[in-house]
């Protein structure tokens, strides 16, 4: 749907600290077992975000529903916001010193800014995949994976670790590639499995929603062919929200889009959003029409 025009302006407000509280993450011995708490995707819901660095407004009252287990693509040109939307999803918009934002971010209805969550929480319910492939070069393909795990003091046998290991190197579509090598450096890898890899590691923490920051953009057809089918694999696992400048991977991989854009200046709307199809075949803005048919951006 087009942006709505609202009449009251949300003020900028700093980014709110995390805090110790009741809702904090569960137990070191959660994680392994496929009984984790948290481990079902989630549903995201967006209302009325707005964002700045410093006095300069990024995002103006973008409010949108990203539905569990449905891939939903971030489209528009450079500049429009896509990113920084993607970063505020699970709080690392924060880590910018002169960020602010206003609005909610709601995990299955709860706020994941409220000061009673703890950031750490928010970040293991809610991965992140990089535009580049970042595994700790120097740290096995094995400790790769579980880096997470470590972080965040998840305590678990050798058998839970090789079988947790084992499983998301398979989710992600690498286990074949490297079963025979997985005491081998992470960094040693292909960019498109160094990628796949990165994807492994956040999935090792049960994430209920995986944010992707143009997962494809550095790699190779072959690659990025091999990535699409994984998002395609796991979207029934976990919700999945992904920022692309290819329009064809957003119609192969994306149940719904979201359009931004940023004209002459002004800060980042969602022109409209809806189905993949609907978006891509019949849309109702003329400036979606142009962008989606390639005429700019």
């Amino acid at each position: 749907m087009p942006a709505t025009d609202k009449t009251v302006e949300l003020p900028p407000v700093p980014v709110r600290p995390s805090a110790p509280g009741p809702s904090a993450a569960p137990g070191p011995s959660a994680v392994p077992g496929s009984s984790a708490p948290g481990a079902h995707p989630a549903t995201l819901d967006a209302r009325e975000v707005s964002a700045w660095f410093g006095d300069h407004k990024v995002l103006d009252r973008v409010s949108l529903t990203m539905p569990a287990r449905h891939v939903t693509a971030l489209i528009g040109p450079s500049g429009c916001g896509k990113s920084t939307f993607l970063r505020i999803l699970n709080r690392m918009h924060e880590l910018v010193g002169s960020a602010s934002l206003a609005g909610q971010v709601l995990l299955d209805g709860e706020d994941i800014y409220d000061r009673g969550r703890r950031i750490t929480h928010a970040r293991r319910e809610i991965g992140m995949v990089f535009q580049k492939p970042n595994p700790f070069p120097a740290m096995s393909i094995y400790d790769n994976v579980l880096a997470g795990l470590k972080m965040n003091g998840v305590k678990a046998t050798r058998d839970e670790r090789d079988g947790l290991v084992e499983e998301c190197l398979s989710k992600a579509g690498l286990w074949r590639e490297v079963a025979d090598r997985l005491r081998q450096p992470g960094g040693a890898l292909s960019g498109g499995q160094q990628q796949r890899l990165c994807i492994a590691r956040s999935l090792a923490v049960r994430p209920r929603v995986l944010l992707m920051d143009e997962p494809c953009s550095a790699l190779d057809p072959t690659s990025t062919r091999r990535i699409e089918q994984t998002i395609g694999e796991l979207s029934a696992e976990v919700t999945i929200v992904i920022v692309t400048h290819n329009m064809q991977q957003a119609a192969r991989v994306s149940d719904q889009c979201a359009f931004f854009l940023a004209e002459q200046g002004t800060p980042g709307v969602i022109v409209e959003h809806g189905s993949t199809e609907a978006m891509f075949d019949h849309p109702q803005d003329p400036r979606t029409t142009d962008y989606v048919q390639g005429r700019f951006g």
